[in-house]
């Protein structure tokens, strides 16, 4: 069985410089992905999804706000909300884990130690998600329902990247995600908000999706059409007429982020909630205000005119 690494796909190379900046994980030399790569990509220009309205119809957006899914846990949690990233040393050692989800997971060794820090902290009962980046070589693991056992590791898939490669999963396969999808070039970081700029495209979800995907996505978990429903990997952007003057400046720095690479649509869950990493710095007031945006001020765009190949994460 092949591995994303190997799938079908644009070549490894060396990562492309992103525009505006270089989207390096803070504490390696890791760039998340190509700065050519879909999650790069600048949405700004492109036309609007013609099934859009119906879209956001199913959303709610006319009535919600988005919901920041990381932050403070004022003690309902071991740490703050959101997703933690593992970066793994030099030679961390790599063991097999067995998955529930055999089949469309890499069977394959994963940098996972009693280090390795887990969604919602060690006795969590939700996704319980890893992130892990090697920081030698720039390898990404995650896994979704991650545990250790008496006889080993486990977890309900698994799936692995090269972060220098654009090669997606193969056409079918999950991920950690439903969409089958890496989160981490997704997850808006403490570390980059701070910086003063987000180079990517943000992870959310929504509870109900079509029984279809469109490219980068691989991966379905929905019912219904795309007529009525959004697909896996849908994409939406912030319109460039919401104001953000009234925002503070780390708040302008992902409204600006959600204006140029928008929202893609990554899992089904709670409607508007979109994600960030488990960092202790975000602040309340930051959580606080990004709660204020409005869904109704987002629109659905196609992205088909950035494909190059339907096995390729690269963008036009």
């Amino acid at each position: 069985m092949k591995s994303p690494a190997s799938a079908p796909g644009t070549p490894a190379k060396p990562p492309a410089p992103v525009a505006g900046g270089a989207d390096v994980l803070s504490g390696t030399k890791c760039q998340i992905f190509p700065g050519d790569n879909a999650w790069h990509a600048d949405i700004s220009k492109l036309p609007l999804a013609k099934q859009g309205a119906a879209w956001l119809t199913s959303m709610g957006a006319a009535s919600r706000t988005l919901h920041p899914d990381f932050g403070p846990s004022y003690g309902e949690a071991p740490g703050p909300y959101g997703i933690p990233i593992t970066v793994a040393p030099a030679g961390t050692k790599r063991v097999p884990v067995r998955f529930d989800y055999d089949a469309e997971s890499d069977r394959i060794a994963y940098p996972l130690t009693a280090a390795t820090l887990i969604e919602g902290g060690p006795d969590a009962d939700g996704d319980r998600h890893a992130i892990v980046v090697t920081v030698d070589t720039c390898e990404l693991f995650e896994t979704y329902d991650t545990r250790q056992t008496a006889a080993g590791w486990t977890a309900g898939s698994g799936a692995h990247w090269s972060l220098a490669s654009d090669a997606l999963r193969p056409a079918g396969w999950t991920s950690a995600d439903a969409a089958g999808l890496p989160i981490l070039p997704g997850l808006l970081r403490w570390s980059e908000v701070k910086a003063g700029a987000v180079h990517h495209a943000i992870r959310f979800t929504t509870s109900r999706t079509a029984a279809a995907y469109v490219w980068p996505a691989r991966h379905q978990a929905g019912s219904g059409s795309v007529a009525a429903y959004p697909p896996m990997g849908a994409r939406f952007r912030l319109k460039a007429s919401f104001g953000t003057s009234g925002f503070s400046s780390s708040a302008q720095v992902i409204l600006r982020a959600m204006q140029t690479y928008g929202l893609i649509l990554a899992d089904n869950g709670s409607q508007w909630f979109f994600q960030g990493d488990a960092d202790p710095g975000w602040p309340p007031s930051l959580i606080a205000e990004l709660k204020k945006i409005p869904a109704g001020a987002f629109e659905a765009v196609d992205t088909s005119s950035l494909m190059v190949s339907a096995d390729s994460g690269r963008s036009r």
